[in-house]
């Protein structure tokens, strides 16, 4: 949203997409997600974030065979202390602030969280590859500020069957290449 704060406490729905789409990270098999080695790179950097960002929780995440679907929730700004006195994760404030950030991305914020989860994952998988420099991931990403407790637990459940939902997917290229039709629970 412009102008958003994407620094402030709140949870928000992140999807990424692999370069070109490609399907490197695995396959889905009886509506199941089976990561090979790549995938599995990509889950562990994701898991690690709260490492590099104190003020991080992670929740629902699914890794696709060419894309990423997950919730970050920032428990407090970077630099604040947290505990009892500091606003709870939670959902993202509806009384937003623009911030002024001329310079690129904005430390402590999504961006900048979303930002070395493709750095690091991109690393690693190139290290993998022995493919330096290739690029691995879109050059952007899809975030939705998540509103309320009803709308968190939807997307929640849209990760989880995600895979189950991979033939209808617009990610996946065969579903694309066959103009099959929206999902029955689309419709």
């Amino acid at each position: 949203m412009r102008g958003y704060d994407y620094s402030q406490p709140g949870a928000y729905f992140v999807t990424v997409c692999s370069e070109d789409r490609q399907c490197i990270w695995g396959d889905i098999a009886e509506g199941q997600m089976k990561r090979n080695l790549l995938g599995d790179v990509v889950l562990a950097c994701w898991a690690n974030l709260p490492h590099h960002f104190p003020y991080v929780e992670l929740d629902a995440f699914v890794v696709m065979p060419n894309h990423v679907h997950g919730i970050v929730v920032i428990t407090h700004r970077r630099g604040e202390a947290s505990g009892p006195n500091t606003r709870t994760p939670g959902l993202a404030a509806p009384d937003a602030t623009p911030l002024p950030h001329p310079d690129g991305t904005r430390p402590g914020s999504l961006g900048a969280i979303v930002q070395n989860f493709k750095s690091v994952s991109t690393r690693r998988i190139n290290t993998m590859r022995s493919a330096p420099g290739a690029p691995v991931w879109q050059r952007n990403y899809y975030e939705h500020v998540v509103r309320n407790e009803r709308e968190l637990d939807r997307i929640r459940q849209y990760i989880i069957l995600n895979p189950s939902r991979w033939a209808w997917d617009r990610q996946n290229p065969a579903a694309i290449s066959m103009g099959l039709p929206e999902a029955p629970w689309q419709t």
